[in-house]
């Protein structure tokens, strides 16, 4: 009995404390959610678009902006072996270009050499039509010059950190970055960065363990959005209650990577705030329709 007292007492404060920094927490995120472009459903490209042109290069990004009108192009960003921040998913070179070995291991020089677009295949490996094509990987500095897009940059390790926010203040461009990290280490320098942040991993596993004892409203991540799977090691992450209560939060809700337009329609349903997509053209699609739907809906109302 005094154990079980003691134990209830435990959770007495700490649900108190949990209350009271979900005051602070509510404070600051209303002042943390971005005034992001047109209003949600919005269209992410999966590092630009990774079904449809090299992924992470200028050449996807072009092409989800011009093309697609993509309302947000989401990328990855490493470092080099001489501290440069570059524009690759992977720890290695070998899936994406012509070359092999880790990124850490390569200087810019030697990353400027290699082809980006040379494994690039849209059927199947009949054809490849970027092999030979100038496409590289580019440089986060290249990559702000050239987009003027909202971009989401997943920061892979946390060598890549201090370089990419030096390039961000640089360009001016925060006001359009929303950095998200793999890494906790990376919440530190994220205190400092001016623009929009994304949750960290862990601050999702908190939420989601909160979310599953139906405990949500007490306490969400500081940061404006956040980017989860529908599913996780066989475990449905997103749901209805799920965005309702990052809602509560004023937090935005953006879901990776879906690329069947069921799945994409049902998410508009729930109410996510942004798809994140290897086929922004199918993406494309089913928001104009979603949208259409709404307005028609709209117009019932109103006759």
């Amino acid at each position: 009995m005094i154990r079980s007292g003691w134990f209830l007492a435990a959770a007495g404060v700490t649900v108190l404390g949990t209350a009271g920094l979900v005051r602070d927490r509510r404070r600051r995120s209303r002042r943390l959610r971005p005034p992001l472009l047109r209003e949600p459903p919005w269209l992410i490209a999966h590092r630009g678009g990774a079904a449809l042109a090299p992924e992470n290069t200028l050449a996807a990004f072009r092409r989800a902006a011009e093309e697609w009108r993509a309302d947000m192009i989401e990328l990855d960003v490493r470092a080099t072996a001489d501290g440069q921040c570059v524009v690759l998913h992977d720890v290695t070179v070998d899936r994406t270009t012509d070359g092999t070995g880790a990124i850490a291991a390569m200087t810019l020089a030697q990353v400027r050499e290699l082809d980006a677009g040379y494994r690039f295949t849209p059927d199947g490996g009949a054809s490849f039509p970027y092999r030979g094509c100038g496409v590289r990987i580019p440089t986060i500095e290249e990559v702000l010059e050239a987009v003027p897009d909202t971009l989401v940059v997943e920061v892979k390790t946390a060598a890549a950190q201090r370089p990419l926010f030096e390039a961000i203040r640089r360009s001016g461009a925060a006001a359009r970055v929303i950095a998200a990290g793999e890494h906790e280490s990376a919440r530190t320098l994220f205190r400092t960065f001016p623009g929009v942040t994304s949750a960290s991993y862990r601050q999702l596993k908190r939420f989601y363990v909160l979310h599953q004892r139906y405990l949500g409203f007490l306490w969400a991540p500081s940061a404006a959005t956040v980017h989860v799977p529908e599913t996780w090691a066989g475990r449905r992450i997103v749901s209805r209650r799920f965005i309702r209560e990052l809602h509560l939060h004023r937090i935005a809700v953006n879901v990776w990577t879906v690329n069947d337009p069921a799945d994409m329609r049902r998410l508009l349903q729930w109410g996510v705030d942004g798809i994140i997509s290897d086929r922004p053209d199918l993406l494309g699609q089913v928001i104009a329709e979603w949208r259409a739907q709404k307005e028609r809906r709209r117009g019932t109302i109103r006759d």
